[in-house]
């Protein structure tokens, strides 16, 4: 599979790594140049483009910038076919990025991507801390491994995307539509959780829309009283006592 990978921080690093390792031609690209890719992020055969080039002949781009960029980069969708895939990594923290007025007022975080690009896109990954994505991967059928939640308007494009995110190390759980796709934002039971498939899945129907905008803003409070970087099993017990 041909895929293109925008923007090359933790998370779409480790995707760029993973893929590549696993034999698809991996194109990735960042807003500062190819020359600036790290080499660890080529190891395994990526290879390092510009931002115009990452999004053509693809049949899977996957957009793993900052929320509050991603209009920046709607210009390079403009002549991506329809039948591409677009996937969506991105998390709303308007205390990093500043805030959305939409997103304030209720819209669905990958409603208004959808809308800035132009066209459909798929969420998934997102609900994974970086930490779990490039250590915690593992083998179908392996025990206790995590589950993702998976999003789209499109049967075929959730396919196409919970076949990766099975290939990344995960099970793949179908969270239904995007406008569901809430119930996979911060800081839901679903999200940034370490949930089996089974768990996940009631996580998901246990999210309280009204709930996760608050428990965000809150839990972005306890994180900066750390006097410490916390590690990955700290960050994910966090997560989980939100919802205890």
């Amino acid at each position: 599979m041909k895929l293109g990978i925008i923007g090359t921080g933790p998370v779409g690093a480790s995707l760029a790594r993973t893929f590549s390792a696993g034999g698809h031609d991996v194109e990735v690209a960042n807003s500062r140049g190819p020359e600036t890719v790290e080499a660890a992020v080529l190891e395994f055969g990526a290879q390092a483009v510009t931002a115009d080039d990452a999004v053509q002949g693809k049949d899977v781009i996957i957009l793993s910038v900052p929320f509050t960029r991603i209009p920046d980069v709607a210009v390079l969708f403009a002549s991506v076919p329809a039948e591409t895939v677009v996937i969506d990594t991105s998390n709303y923290f308007p205390h990093l990025g500043g805030r959305v007025q939409a997103v304030e007022d209720g819209q669905v975080e990958s409603l208004w991507v959808a809308e800035q690009l132009g066209r459909p896109v798929v969420k998934a990954w997102n609900a994974a801390l970086a930490g779990t994505l490039q250590t915690r991967g593992v083998p179908a059928g392996s025990p206790g491994r995590i589950a993702l939640p998976v999003a789209a308007d499109s049967d075929e494009e959730r396919r196409v995307a919970m076949r990766l995110v099975d290939e990344s190390g995960f099970d793949p759980c179908d969270a239904g539509v995007l406008a569901d796709s809430w119930r996979q934002q911060p800081m839901t039971p679903a999200y940034c959780t370490e949930l089996s498939l089974a768990d996940l899945e009631k996580a998901l129907a246990a999210a309280d829309r009204s709930e996760a905008p608050r428990n965000r803003d809150r839990q972005m409070d306890r994180f900066a009283a750390l006097t410490s970087a916390p590690t990955l099993e700290a960050i994910v017990e966090l997560n989980r006592s939100l919802h205890r």
